[in-house]
């Protein structure tokens, strides 16, 4: 598996957004906008791949100069339990440290809070609702 920085608006991109689209907006009836995926721009762009297959992927969006936000977090049902996950949020925290990045945060699905509580996230907050479901504010120092 290779991690890798993707370019907005490539080939890869779409193959993102189109990974996201399928496991995080069709199930709740929900799609991008153009607006939306615009934003992007500026973010950071992780993609896992296996060959030239995107199986994984999350996005970095800076808050503030010490803080971003881990979003989008991707991979498929089926090739979840295999490490694509973890993999991905040590990259992610890896690339956020080096732009010197101090805190991530995210919202995170409340059926994710175990996923990330593994790797030194806690929940900030009370539950909020956020494309339909039930999140929680989740954060973690960056050392």
């Amino acid at each position: 598996m290779a991690l890798k920085i993707i370019d907005h608006g490539t080939k890869e991109y779409f193959q993102m957004v189109n990974l996201r689209n399928e496991i995080l907006r069709k199930p709740l009836g929900l799609d991008f906008d153009t607006a939306e995926l615009d934003r992007e721009k500026d973010d950071v762009l992780i993609g896992a791949f296996e060959e030239d297959k995107l199986i994984g992927c999350c996005l970095i969006t800076r808050m503030d100069s010490n803080t971003c936000r881990l979003r989008q977090m991707a991979v498929p049902s089926k090739l979840q339990h295999k490490g694509i996950g973890a993999s991905l949020v040590s990259f992610a925290e890896n690339v956020a440290r080096d732009l010197g990045y101090k805190t991530m945060s995210m919202h995170a699905r409340k059926t994710a809070i175990g996923f990330y509580e593994k790797f030194g996230y806690h929940v900030s907050g009370d539950e909020f609702e956020e494309v339909t479901i039930p999140h929680y504010i989740m954060l973690k120092r960056l050392r």
